[in-house]
């Protein structure tokens, strides 16, 4: 979008490669004009429904003020409104004058990044956004509007062989997006290799990725061919890359880099030919912001990104989803499916927060199957007294956990400190605007 007359048009990066979706669907024309700073004067006009603020060249609106976070904060539209979040920034974001981590915007609203200052504005005509035309991608259903947009995306990821970086909150799908990613590309008939950068010990996971000799390490009784080698030909999908300690991702940087690697222990580089997707369920803009992960393996894992909304962002899509899972158990025709249909079960399962996601839905509706009825949602927590699920796979039954033991340390923290954020923040030993995005993330803030 051309910015007006006498107007400066900030950088914006570049769109998804591939073929084009052949529909479009209307999100709010959202306009930030630079009042005071560097940029003044100039205007940025976002294309998609969600944009990122800083000085990094892979945010959309790219800033030159040296008190600004390389990824400060994101502009986007979550549950028919527009929000904006920090994303750690060293400075803090202000909107009207008030320091925030999450806020609704309106039309005229004041942000304060650093020394500068912008105007948010809404336009008069919606920008059209590609979705999908089809309610579904590969092994993914959904005929939200946030869905279709995720598998326009994705399908024009699958048409390149470019590194793909899919974020979303623990049981979004994010697996089945990669395998989904694979499937639709011209690597299909190669292997899809998955490494779980989160379940690996980080003295291990430098040899689980690139292999080792014989005698590289104690344990080294043979040689062993890591995941890039296995994944020759086709797809690597590092899951949890957030996850991914300083010491191995400069490793990884140099492969993404390179196309090349060398097993633990060995003196010969060789060359590797794979496609690779990684995945996190934290924010990598963050995490760069503190230092945690590298800014330029952020940049070489970006080259394409999707972000894969949280079921409550789009509680549409729950009669849709209830009977793909119904679909896939082959359990759609049986009597005790009628009680997961119908407008009130919908509703009602519309209505809760599914901190679990999609995962958290199929878990229930397994449930509910193997009782003959539809118990409370959220009855019998994991950690509550109750014994870790055998049926769930490992990944599902850890994270569950994790979550659980999250929200109930939080909670404890935030009553034995009085609800002082600051002071528990101090007692827990951690940064508190961290502390603030575990609150908001578990709902208590």
């Amino acid at each position: 979008m051309a910015g007006e007359k006498g107007e400066t048009q900030l950088p914006t990066t570049s769109a998804i490669a591939g073929a084009r979706p052949a529909a479009t669907a209307p999100v709010p024309p959202m306009r930030v004009r630079v009042v005071d700073g560097p940029d003044a004067g100039a205007v940025f006009a976002a294309s998609a429904d969600r944009f990122t603020i800083g000085t990094h060249e892979r945010a959309e609106l790219v800033l030159r003020d040296s008190t600004v976070s390389r990824f400060h904060c994101q502009v986007g539209v979550e549950d028919g409104r527009i929000t904006v979040r920090d994303l750690g920034s060293r400075n803090g974001t202000l909107v009207d004058g008030v320091s925030i981590l999450h806020a609704h915007l309106t039309d005229g609203a004041t942000l304060r990044l650093g020394r500068t200052q912008l105007r948010f504005e809404l336009g008069d005509e919606p920008v059209g956004m590609p979705v999908a035309e089809e309610p579904g991608f590969g092994g993914m259903v959904g005929g939200s509007v946030a869905m279709r947009a995720v598998f326009a995306r994705l399908a024009r990821a699958a048409a390149s062989d470019a590194t793909l970086l899919i974020e979303g909150e623990t049981g979004t799908g994010k697996e089945v997006a990669a395998e989904s990613v694979h499937a639709s590309s011209a690597r299909r008939a190669g292997p899809l290799v998955v490494v779980d950068c989160g379940a690996i010990p980080p003295d291990l996971l430098e040899s689980e990725l690139f292999g080792h000799e014989r005698g590289a390490f104690t344990s080294a009784v043979s040689v062993r061919q890591g995941a890039f080698e296995l994944a020759a030909g086709g797809t690597i999908f590092l899951d949890e890359i957030g996850e991914l300690g300083p010491e191995v991702q400069p490793k990884l940087l140099r492969v993404l880099e390179r196309r090349e690697f060398k097993r633990v222990g060995g003196t010969r580089w060789a060359p590797v030919d794979v496609r690779v997707i990684a995945a996190t369920n934290r924010s990598l803009r963050g995490e760069v912001n503190a230092r945690r992960f590298r800014s330029d393996l952020y940049y070489r894992l970006a080259v394409l990104e999707v972000r894969l909304p949280p079921l409550r962002e789009r509680p549409e899509d729950i009669p849709l989803l209830v009977e793909h899972v119904l679909g896939r158990l082959g359990l759609a025709d049986r009597p005790e499916a009628g009680a997961l249909r119908g407008e009130a079960c919908h509703a009602d399962l519309a209505r809760h927060p599914w901190p679990g996601n999609v995962r958290e839905l199929r878990n229930y509706i397994e449930r509910c199957l193997a009782l003959a009825e539809r118990p409370p949602l959220g009855a019998d927590p994991p950690g509550e007294g109750a014994e870790p699920d055998g049926a769930l796979d490992f990944k599902a039954a850890r994270e569950s956990w994790h979550r659980d033991f999250e929200k109930r340390y939080l909670e404890e923290l935030l009553a034995r400190h009085g609800g002082n954020v600051s002071a528990a923040a101090r007692s827990a030993g951690i940064d508190r605007k961290y502390l603030y995005r575990l609150l908001w993330r578990h709902g208590l803030r």
